[in-house]
């Protein structure tokens, strides 16, 4: 009896180890599927890239030529605004009217007061 409950355990211990064994087959798999693909795309993508470095070279250059000149054109934007600000008569200043005349207020009306 003992040698059949054996036999019964190996068995099954085989089954169990068969199926975890084909579902990682199969996991296994499905990523080298996906990992084909994504090697397919990569291959794609240098494609497309090896189109458009001489132009991304031209614009890192151009614009390193730019990035050189901007202290200089700061400081000729300086000198212009500075040249150009509104500088006012330094002197007594009046006080400061509103543009459209002092406003009379109304609650002297409400309370009946008549200002001459």
């Amino acid at each position: 009896m003992m040698v059949v409950l054996t036999v019964v355990d190996i068995v099954l211990l085989t089954a169990v180890l068969a199926g975890y064994l084909y579902w990682v087959g199969s996991l296994l798999a499905r990523i080298a599927a996906n990992l084909e693909d994504c090697a397919e795309k990569v291959r794609e993508i240098n494609g497309h890239a090896e189109l458009i470095v001489p132009g991304v070279e031209h614009i890192n250059r151009t614009g390193g030529v730019v990035a050189g000149a901007l202290p200089l054109l700061y400081g000729m934007a300086e000198d212009i605004v500075v040249g150009a600000t509104y500088q006012p008569p330094v002197g007594e200043r009046a006080p400061a009217r509103p543009a459209s005349g002092t406003r009379r207020s109304r609650l002297h009306e409400m309370v009946g007061f008549v200002p001459r």
